[in-house]
């Protein structure tokens, strides 16, 4: 394989992209216009925004989206719209919110096997799911352990980078413990060996985004009832998908409020229970442990206020969406998708271990996955599979985890395996033959050595050498994701949200 120059990389080799800002045609960058435009016109502009995103209907989108099929995204689509303008923030004038949250989240009750004591709410996705266990966590302990001063949670590094937010808007420190490298479960050891007397919660996946594996659910969940600590089982991409696979009859372990000592769970509806962004739902073992998530207030000149999540006014769509979908499809119509979806998702790894120079890390249990290659540059691959139409979801090395290729299965991207993998034999054929690949060591040697030498001015030097401008990206990602991929932690998220701060008006 040929070896990236030193010199091609401080010319930015590759940076052919325009600005962001030419992709939208310059007549439509504009202030508000004085008189309004048609009915027509004003959707063909918005649809015209549109022209470089990834095409996720095509299903050759291995990531972000979750696609169940023409018929009932239609379904979903019309009782998302019904209730648009309805209006969450207080359900004494919309009861209709109310009906719809409470048969949610007693849905996720019993398929997440929690008994009549368990109670939960929805959410605007993932994240606020897992903001609002921390925040319960965190106030919970205020009440119940007041000798908590600096509040810890014991977080693996397979854990999502929703919680390391949740600490940062929420002034609790994240302990961080590791992983079995060839298994990318937690370690539970390590867990037990964290816990001190500041610690408020404790945290496992099932299961964990980026390897599709189940963290010991159990060991940990016997870990948190021997120290006394809350438990927090982040399923957010697997509770619904887990849970109609055990119904099937798949073996997998155990998750779920069936754990003792699991005191609080977190499960995506808008993920793999297919319903319309943005909607999940948190639970909590009991009421007095939900209490603490609730925020109320009567001490101004407004009305008085109580929130049950971190939003206060929440369109009503999302929550009709995802009960449109449910109803939908039942319990029946989720199994065909599983049962086709797993099926596509063993096909897909099988042939991915089955090209020179790649494999499947770990042993997923569900429909996600993540490969890397000890020959070829990841990221290289990224860039020509986007070329191919098929997009995978690159990861950056973290510790004893190589940088790595993501994915995702869903119903619609399980009708294109054979053209992805069709397409990946074809792009190592490519890197095979290529002269001028991206050598991911020499990349890493010069990042250092720029760092070394220039410290804290090193971002300049950082974003010419990747190809990065002011409003712009190159035509090819490969580049800046392998320097990003070797800087440090701190220095790569400074850069990142630098460049998002010059980049959004």
């Amino acid at each position: 394989m040929g070896g990236h120059t030193i010199n091609k990389i401080e010319n930015g080799m590759e940076s052919t992209m325009p600005d962001l800002s030419a992709m939208i045609p310059p007549q439509l960058l504009s202030t508000l216009p004085f008189e309004g435009k048609s009915k027509d016109a004003v959707l063909d502009i918005l649809a015209s925004f549109k022209a470089h995103d990834v095409p996720w209907k095509s299903g050759r989108m291995f990531g972000f989206t979750y696609d169940p099929g023409e018929d009932a995204m239609d379904v979903a689509y019309d009782g998302y719209m019904r209730f648009l303008t309805e209006n969450g923030l207080d359900w004494t004038v919309f009861p209709s919110m109310h009906k719809l949250e409470t048969d949610l989240v007693a849905i996720a009750r019993e398929l997440l096997r929690g008994d009549k004591d368990v109670v939960g709410s929805c959410t605007s996705g993932g994240t606020e799911s897992i903001l609002c266990a921390v925040k319960t966590a965190r106030d919970y302990c205020r009440a119940h352990k007041p000798h908590i001063t600096r509040p810890e949670i014991v977080l693996p590094e397979t854990a999502h980078p929703a919680f390391h937010k949740a600490c940062s808007y929420f002034g609790v420190t994240p302990v961080l413990t590791g992983y079995d490298p060839d298994t990318f479960r937690a370690d539970a050891d390590a867990i037990r060996n964290a816990i001190t007397e500041n610690t408020i919660l404790i945290v496992a996946s099932a299961p964990g985004y980026a390897q599709g594996v189940i963290d010991p659910i159990r060991a940990v969940g016997a870990i948190a009832l021997e120290r006394g600590v809350l438990f927090h089982v982040d399923a957010c991409v697997g509770g619904f998908h887990l849970s109609f696979m055990r119904r099937m009859g798949h073996d997998l372990p155990d998750f779920d409020f069936s754990v003792p000592g699991v005191t609080s769970m977190s499960a995506d509806l808008h993920k793999y229970a297919y319903a319309p962004k943005n909607i999940s739902c948190v639970l909590y073992k009991n009421r007095d442990l939900r209490f603490f998530q609730y925020f109320a207030n009567r001490r101004t000149t407004c009305y008085a206020i109580i929130n049950s999540a971190v939003l206060s006014s929440k369109s009503g769509g999302p929550y009709a969406g995802a009960w449109a979908i449910l109803n939908y499809l039942g319990e029946s119509g989720y199994r065909r998708v599983i049962e086709k979806v797993q099926s596509a998702t063993k096909k897909f790894m099988d042939g991915v271990n089955a090209i020179d120079g790649l494999r499947v890390l770990g042993n997923p249990e569900m429909c996600m996955f993540s490969f890397v290659s000890d020959r070829y540059n990841v990221f290289e691959i990224a860039d020509r599979m986007r070329e191919k139409k098929f997009y995978v979801q690159p990861q950056f090395t973290h510790g004893v985890t190589p940088a790595n290729l993501h994915i995702s299965m869903d119903w619609a991207s399980a009708d294109h395996v054979d053209g992805a993998l069709q397409a990946l034999r074809e792009t190592v054929n490519e890197l095979d033959s290529s002269t001028d690949s991206i050598n991911l060591a020499d990349i890493r040697t010069h990042v250092r050595e720029l760092v070394a030498q220039l410290g804290p001015d090193a971002e300049t030097a950082l974003r010419e050498m990747a190809g990065i401008s002011d409003g712009g990206l190159p035509g090819k990602l490969a580049l800046i994701n392998s320097v990003m991929d070797a800087l440090p932690d701190e220095m790569a998220e400074y850069i990142l949200t630098n460049y998002m701060n010059q980049t959004f008006a």
